[in-house]
């Protein structure tokens, strides 16, 4: 007797559910459990030591968060990072797209180069720059003849290792907009061009309307990386000097590994999370009217 449609469709189903298992567990276990336990610690005294007791705090970190003006100087600098690291990568991302897109010789090198920061750890960029920017021995002070302590002076420790966040984060940007612009009708430059249209109308009458959609999700999602950084601003300054590239994520890990705050440094997380699901929601909503 052969099964219904219902018990056939249950049927699938469960075979559906054991072959997302192996994958769901370890997204379960390792993201989703310490995902809600950080968030439980957030309404806590949680600190660090031995039997000592925790006790629910409801919304005291909350509080203590809004007046503590180490984490409101921390959060603008990680603005400024975010936004600053965003255009400025995305522009010359853009301009790196847009040549690497030409028919030039030794084109596939070039892209092949271009990409090269995208596969180096965040530690290893993190010193190679630190030589670079090294006030003795380093090679910008070799080439401009200074001897400028670049990640130890207070005016110029945040635009240096804005430097490195645009270095750093550019080939997945070109990347994306390479694609987008190789996805671009031919036929398009074609009409306008018959209608005597120059490069630079070319560019704001085609490329751009055609690349919005791409523009629009890779800023969002590079502003989401920017603003969570900490790795390779730890490596270069770990936040000095005197909290001036202080990051949001550095300020979260000194409260809770420096001073021991693990119940407030868990709601500082909290905070940044609700951040990027702010700015991820307006992506969303974005292209939600914009496929409609």
């Amino acid at each position: 007797m052969k099964a219904t449609k219902p018990a056939r469709a249950r049927r699938g189903n469960r075979e559906l559910w054991l072959l997302m298992l192996p994958a769901l567990v370890p997204v379960l276990l390792f993201s989703v459990g310490p995902l809600l336990y950080g968030i439980g610690l957030a309404f806590t005294d949680a600190r660090a030591g031995r039997n000592r007791e925790v006790s629910f705090t409801g919304l005291e970190n909350v509080t203590t968060l809004l007046g503590d003006a180490d984490f409101w100087s921390s959060f603008r600098i990680g603005l400024i990072w975010s936004v600053s690291v965003t255009v400025l990568q995305f522009l010359a991302a853009l301009g790196l797209a847009l040549l690497l897109n030409q028919n030039l010789r030794f084109r596939g090198v070039a892209r092949v180069l271009a990409v090269v920061p995208w596969a180096m750890p965040p530690v290893v960029i993190g010193l190679m720059w630190k030589l670079v920017y090294h006030p003795d021995a380093g090679l910008l002070n070799s080439l401009l003849g200074t001897d400028v302590n670049w990640l130890a002076d207070f005016s110029l420790a945040l635009p240096a290792i804005i430097v490195v966040g645009i270095w750093t984060g550019m080939p997945q940007t070109t990347v994306v907009l390479l694609a987008g612009l190789q996805g671009i009708p031919k036929e398009l430059y074609e009409a306008v061009e018959v209608d005597g249209a120059g490069r630079w109308r070319r560019f704001w009458t085609i490329t751009v309307p055609q690349l919005r959609p791409v523009i629009v999700a890779i800023t969002s999602l590079d502003f989401v990386w920017n603003i969570n950084q900490f790795g390779l601003v730890y490596v270069l300054t770990a936040g000095g000097p005197g909290g001036q590239t202080r990051l949001p994520m550095l300020f979260a890990y000194e409260e809770a590994f420096r001073y021991r705050f693990f119940g407030y440094a868990s709601m500082l997380g909290v905070a940044f999370a609700i951040v990027v699901l702010a700015v991820l929601s307006v992506y969303l909503w974005r292209q939600m009217r914009e496929s409609r």
